[in-house]
């Protein structure tokens, strides 16, 4: 039996938002050999969802119950770990990020014991720069509501972690891919993509490449670093779609005019379709964890 002494010996590390990449975030910790050197981590996650606890159990994470809508929820997390990996997005509304502005309230409570904070932000900050690159120096001119209320998350983490003494890690990430993340569905549905001219530069990374540049960043992040955690290359979303159209033997989308395209798809996906960025990633090296997949054409490869 492990003693209350020993276990607080050990790494803890706290994961708020432990979905499908919290989830491989753990599986990277548990045979993490940097992990393992400092100590078998501890591993907790915050879940509102008691249905999921079986779950997180099944991969070595302890559950703990708690809704960071809800911040007298929240007691349980005030002093329990010394690493916070951070995955949960704002909510649906509001001008502000006011999960985040609770965690941090509950983190800053009767002591400092949060030494490391990793943040996955987005690179939608970066707002519609009209194909243009960007790279973590760029002015942030986020035009989406959702958008506004990650800069937010991030500027109310950046005075906290200052304030607190906190290693404070910033991942600016684009289009998750992988396993269950492709468009399968879209295009069994005959979405229709942009015609060439309008279409828009996007960015993309895979699953288990994100969480390995969480667990990297866990040890190696310089404090109050932000890093574009992307693969850096540089293709519009409609190539994107005729590539994992090609891959898995399904017809290409059809290419029309936005004003079409826009009377077809969800507000969300539009929002995502009318910005255009390409987004360096000369930051990504610092994490010493070369990607699997440099391209999405490399994963499609495997399937």
């Amino acid at each position: 039996m492990i003693s209350k002494t020993s276990l607080f010996r050990r790494p803890r590390i706290l994961i708020i938002g432990c979905g499908d990449i919290g989830i491989r975030v753990a599986q990277q910790l548990q045979g993490n050999a940097l992990a393992q050197s400092q100590g078998r981590p501890k591993l907790f996650a915050l879940s509102s969802s008691p249905e999921r606890f079986t779950e997180l159990r099944k991969h070595g994470i302890t559950p703990i119950e708690g809704n960071l809508d809800h911040p007298e929820t929240l007691w349980r997390i005030a002093h329990l770990a010394t690493t916070v990996i951070h995955l949960a997005p704002p909510a649906q509304d509001g001008e502000y990020d006011q999960r985040t502005r609770n965690l941090v309230r509950i983190l800053s409570q009767q002591g400092r014991s949060v030494r490391r904070l990793v943040y996955i932000s987005t690179t939608g900050v970066y707002g519609n720069r009209d194909g243009d690159f960007v790279d973590e120096t760029s002015q942030l001119q986020p035009t989406s509501p959702r958008a506004k209320r990650r800069v937010d998350a991030e500027q109310t983490l950046r005075f906290w972690a200052a304030s607190q003494g906190v290693a404070l890690t910033i991942l600016r990430v684009p289009g998750i891919y992988g396993p269950n993340r492709l468009p399968i569905e879209r295009l069994k549905n005959n979405t229709p993509a942009l015609q060439e001219p309008f279409d828009a530069y996007s960015n993309h990374i895979h699953a288990d490449d994100l969480a390995r540049l969480i667990c990297a960043a866990l040890f190696i992040g310089k404090p109050q670093r932000v890093i574009n955690a992307c693969d850096g290359s540089e293709q519009k979303m409609g190539d994107y779609f005729d590539e994992v159209a090609c891959a898995l033997h399904l017809p290409k989308p059809l290419r029309l005019p936005p004003d079409e395209v826009r009377a077809q798809v969800g507000p969300m996906m539009w929002s995502f379709m009318a910005e255009s960025r390409r987004v360096r990633n000369q930051r990504i090296g610092e994490l010493k964890r070369p990607l699997k997949y440099p391209r999405v054409k490399d994963y499609l490869k495997t399937l």
